[in-house]
Parts: C-alpha cells; sequence; structure tokens
C-alpha cells in the first residue's frame, strides 16, 4: 500500500515538472508573467521608439507590464493630448489574469517627444505612428490586441481600418464613430440636462471665444464633467485621472478637438467612420456607458456593423467608465479578450 502511494506521489511530480512552464494561460506563475525577456540593461519594461515623420525622427515612449507571448495588448490614451498614466487602474485587473499590456505615449503626450509643431497633430500620421510603434514592439495577428478609448478609440478605428490583418482583437471604448453624430447627441440630449442658467452663460463664454475664464472650465467641471467624463465628486476623481490630465497638451487637443469643451471644431470636425465600419473583420469590442458624453446606443450600434461585433455596457458608467464602473469594464474586457484568444469571435458580455 506505502509503495504504491509512493509511486501515485512520483507520477504527479513527474508530470507537473514535465508541464510547459512558458505556456500563456489563466493560471500560469507570477514567475513566468512577470519574467523579463528582453536583452541588455534591463529598465523595467520601458523602450523608447524612434518614429519617422514627415518632419523628421521623434522618440516615443513605452513601458511593457507583464510577459504573455499571446496577449499584446497596447493601450491608446485619449484627449486627444492627455498621457498613459490614466491606464494605471489596469494594473490592480491585467496581471492577475495574466494579460501582458503596454502604456504608449502618444507623440507629443506625456513622456514622449513633444515637436510643438501643430501640422504634426495629424490623424493620419498618428496612424503610421502606431504602427511603427507596432513593428518596433513586435506585435503581430496572433497577440496585438489594441485598446483605444476616446481619442484614442478614434484611432484605434481608424488604424484597424488600414492594418487590420496585423489586429487579434479590437477594443473601441467611449468613443463614436463620427463626430458630427457625436455634436449631434451633445446637442440634443446632453445640453439638454443643463440647468438653463449654466447652459447659458456657457454658450455666452464660448460665443465670445473667452475660454480661458475661470467661470468656463468651472461650469463644466462641476456641472458636465462630474456627471458625463468622470461621475465622482472632483475631489474624489483617482489621482492617475488627475495626474494625466494636469499634462495634456492643449495645442494638440485645441488643434484636434477644437477649444470647446462641447462640441468639436478642430480637424476633426467632420471625422465620420459609419459606412467604412462593416470592412472590420477582426473580433471587435464596441464599449457603451449610460452616462457617457458618447451615444451608448450607437456604441451598441458599431458592435453591430462589424462583421465579429461585441458590445460591453457600462450601466453605472461615463466616459472615464473605466473607473466609474470599473467592474463592469474590466470584467467586460477581460473576458472579451481571453475569448478571442481561446477563437471565439462574438461573446455576450452583457
Amino acid at each position: 500500500m506505502r509503495s504504491g502511494i509512493t509511486l501515485l506521489i512520483w507520477v504527479m511530480i513527474l508530470l507537473v515538472s514535465c508541464s510547459n512552464p512558458n505556456k500563456p494561460s489563466d493560471s500560469q506563475p507570477d514567475s513566468v508573467y512577470l519574467k523579463d525577456t528582453t536583452s541588455g540593461i534591463k529598465s523595467g519594461g520601458i523602450q523608447v521608439i524612434p518614429i519617422n515623420t514627415p518632419k523628421g525622427k521623434f522618440n516615443v515612449w513605452t513601458k511593457r507590464i507583464g510577459n504573455n507571448p499571446r496577449i499584446k495588448l497596447l493601450l491608446l490614451n485619449g484627449g486627444p493630448g492627455a498621457t498613459h498614466e490614466y491606464f494605471e487602474c489596469m494594473e490592480s485587473f491585467l496581471p492577475a489574469e495574466g494579460i501582458e499590456f503596454i502604456y504608449y505615449d502618444q507623440l507629443g503626450c506625456g513622456n514622449s517627444d513633444n515637436p510643438k509643431d501643430t501640422s504634426m497633430w495629424d490623424l493620419a500620421r498618428y496612424v503610421e505612428e502606431v504602427e511603427q510603434v507596432r513593428q518596433a514592439l513586435k506585435l503581430d495577428k496572433e497577440n496585438f490586441y489594441l485598446l483605444g478609448h476616446s481619442w484614442g478609440g478614434l484611432l484605434a478605428a481608424q488604424y484597424a481600418l488600414k492594418y487590420q490583418q496585423h489586429l487579434k482583437g479590437l477594443i473601441i471604448s467611449n468613443m463614436m464613430m463620427s463626430i458630427p453624430a457625436y455634436a449631434k447627441y451633445a446637442e440634443n440630449v446632453l445640453a439638454k440636462q443643463f440647468d438653463p442658467k449654466v447652459l447659458g452663460r456657457i454658450r455666452e463664454l464660448e460665443a465670445k471665444k473667452d475660454y480661458s475664464n475661470p467661470d468656463y472650465m468651472n461650469l463644466l467641471m462641476s456641472h458636465f464633467y462630474t456627471k458625463h467624463v468622470l461621475r465622482r465628486p472632483l475631489d474624489q476623481w483617482p489621482e492617475p485621472v488627475n495626474r494625466s490630465f494636469s499634462k495634456t497638451n492643449q495645442s494638440l487637443y485645441v488643434t484636434m478637438q477644437g477649444p470647446s469643451e462641447f462640441g468639436t471644431s478642430g480637424k476633426l470636425e467632420k471625422w465620420d467612420v459609419t459606412t467604412e465600419l462593416s470592412k472590420l473583420i477582426v473580433p471587435v469590442l464596441a464599449v457603451g456607458a449610460q452616462f457617457d458624453t458618447m451615444d451608448p446606443e450607437h456604441m451598441k450600434w458599431v458592435s453591430k456593423q462589424v462583421k465579429n461585433g461585441s458590445y460591453l455596457y457600462c450601466a453605472n458608467g461615463s466616459h472615464m467608465s473605466l473607473y466609474d464602473d470599473q467592474q463592469t469594464y474590466m470584467t467586460g474586457i477581460i473576458k472579451f479578450i481571453k475569448g478571442v484568444d481561446t477563437g471565439e469571435k462574438k461573446m455576450n458580455l452583457q
């Protein structure tokens, strides 16, 4: 009896020792996920990538968290002109699931070079920048997931329309696929939720182009941002969000978005890819939120226009639903990523 038990123990040890420790799985050990596979001097996952532009070479900053050969999630921040830093909440969720993710400050943002040249703030150029970053990080259709939030979602969609052959999965988070449709939603739905006196004062300042008036941002922050951007009192906004927003490149923001916080008048004013969505065959997750600046019904519609679309609805969330409906948001994107990894193309995330 004792010899039989001993034999069974040795068989179990043998099976464990013969398993592949580098095989990515939901339960891969921390030693695998945290292993730094880079050569040379270690930099904590930071890789500065030189990119070619019409105005010469510049450097953009990236930082990898984790190690998973099958799942590499590149994050595109919003703004335009904010930084990767508000994505830091991902660290509380993705490592535990074995999902490798990559912070990336776009040109003109955060730790990346800022050429201070408004001609560089151009959607087509940013698409080519993302492609150069992809190549430098050795991301491909076997592992490359792209998550874009807000302006980053616009950029991610535009990138996918040109380079989806390199993607394994796409997440468009809190971003409508038509700026004119967004403008109508802001006017016909969001504006009507304002106190008429407050809206009147905001319109007055915008008509005078007095955007630097302290009243302008104070009114928007207290009557708009806390209802539709991040549904928390301002003194309770998460530190990574405040840190990221405080570093926003205003030149980039105004050039692309326009000076108004309540509408769009910059280079993106007429952007609309709604008629092109059917070209996307890569698995796509569209994320919408009930109180978002973006119409959640439009986001649901987007998921039905692409060939392999899924929809994640954050019932308690706003534009920053990754914070104010965090469990729904994180659970949903994790389920999508893992589903695509196992071969699913569409899934029910509600």
